[in-house]
């Protein structure tokens, strides 16, 4: 088979894998090497969803001996099979690299043979990168659940970011679909990633000729929709690993039906379900928020038309509305509408002198949420009765929403409170 063939294969078969985002590294070229990394980014070109498009993303083989009922490259799927060796995928990255196609790799396998055959063959891939090539651009690298402390160690000083992928949910989940998988085995190398990222920063503050170990962390990935656990048990396990393990980011991939199989469901989760769970994350990792607060009484699942953000704040309007010139920073984070620049923003502005809704709209402010929940030198935006099926509606209405069922109460009877309080 000829490259650009196993490439096609190879290419389509990591397609299922999200690992695109900034480097979260930088690292400036040296003479005698080639390429450099960013921290803000590995490339010049995202797409719409902030996603970055210039990795090169292949397996090094789809060949894999495990049979997990939800992966396209398991054991049992009929399907073209094919492998690139350590050599083929350095010199296709550099070729890529030199014509300006990609600014860093992402590399991941099935497994070929066994854990420590199929690291040996990533290590190899990346050692003759990293010191025959002489490539210091950026590389992120799957590591295989399973292998041998010593492999994963050695790649740790190759890569840039290391990721294990924790699939599903729950043990339930995970005995029942990747029966070759355990809990412990994927638990296992994060917190020997963790343990020498840890190591290797304490040595870099000592001696400045250290090795550094995965300098932009590590990540991992949760299916959604492929097992019937709710957001709430995502969102709560996402939260735990982040405690835990110290990870830069889980990423959320929606269920892709790619075969059949009486475990799994015929039809993918809605869209918008990944999406609210990536908000969910951001709410916990850059606003305060904390699992607990996201899901509370009967609420398991996130609202699909509200973020959690509106949906939060919805359920607690006792803290609401807020006086913009008086809250603290970390109140106005919890106000829809209000980001983290929005919110440093307003605490720098009200320094000066007073703020109104003019300020606050120059200063970028999404009103159209904020407006329900905030008051300008204590008045609000315009006169709205603090029921929550009321505001909920006006939300949705903004949104172009309006017929959705309300969470809070009856819809016509909101509608009708909130014509009596326009008219009056």
């Amino acid at each position: 088979m000829d490259s650009l063939k196993k490439l096609q294969i190879l290419t389509d078969g990591a397609k299922y894998d999200v690992a695109c985002t900034s480097s979260g590294v930088g690292r400036a070229g040296k003479k005698g090497t080639i390429g450099s990394a960013a921290a803000c980014g590995i490339c010049h070109s995202f797409t719409a969803d902030g996603r970055c498009i210039s990795l090169l993303k292949l397996l090094m083989s789809n060949v894999c001996s495990y049979d997990c009922g939800y992966c396209v490259n398991r054991r049992s799927n009929d399907i073209p099979r094919a492998a690139f060796t350590p050599t083929e995928i350095a010199e296709i990255t550099l070729n890529f690299y030199r014509r300006n196609y990609i600014e860093g790799l992402f590399l991941s396998s099935g497994i070929v043979n066994t854990p420590d055959y199929t690291m040996e063959l990533l290590i190899e891939t990346l050692r003759q990168l990293r010191e025959k090539y002489r490539f210091n651009g950026y590389i992120h690298v799957k590591a295989i659940p399973g292998a041998d402390d010593a492999l994963l160690r050695q790649m740790g000083h190759l890569a840039d970011r290391m990721s294990v992928n924790i699939e599903l949910p729950s043990e339930s989940s995970l005995t029942a679909l990747a029966p070759d998988k355990s809990k412990q085995g994927i638990l296992a190398p994060m917190g020997y990633v963790k343990s020498n990222i840890l190591q290797a920063k304490e040595e870099l503050a000592l001696f400045q000729n250290a090795r550094p170990f995965a300098p932009a962390g590590q990540s991992t990935q949760m299916i959604v929709g492929a097992t019937p656990e709710s957001d709430s048990r995502i969102v709560h396990l996402a939260q735990g690993l982040y405690k835990r393990y110290g990870l830069r980011r889980v990423f959320y991939s929606g269920y892709i039906p790619v075969g059949e199989n009486t475990k799994l469901p015929v039809a993918a989760p809605p869209l918008l379900r990944e999406h609210r769970l990536y908000q969910a994350d951001w709410l916990l990792r850059f606003y305060g928020f904390s699992a607990q607060e996201l899901f509370q009484n009967e609420h398991e699942n996130l609202h699909l038309q509200l973020d959690p953000k509106c949906h939060w704040a919805l359920r607690h309007l006792e803290d609401f509305p807020v006086e913009i010139n008086q809250a603290d920073y970390r109140m106005l984070l919890r106000v829809p509408g209000i980001g983290q620049r929005s919110a440093e923003r307003i605490v720098t502005a009200r320094r000066v002198g007073m703020l109104d809704f003019e300020h606050l709209k120059k200063m970028g402010i999404v009103l159209k949420r904020a407006q329900y929940f905030i008051t300008c030198k204590g008045k609000m935006y315009e006169k709205i009765s603090m029921l929550p099926e009321i505001i909920e509606m006006r939300l949705l209405e903004n949104r172009g929403q309006y017929s959705q069922l309300s969470l809070f109460g009856n819809q016509e009877e909101a509608l009708t409170q909130c014509n009596t309080i326009a008219a009056t």
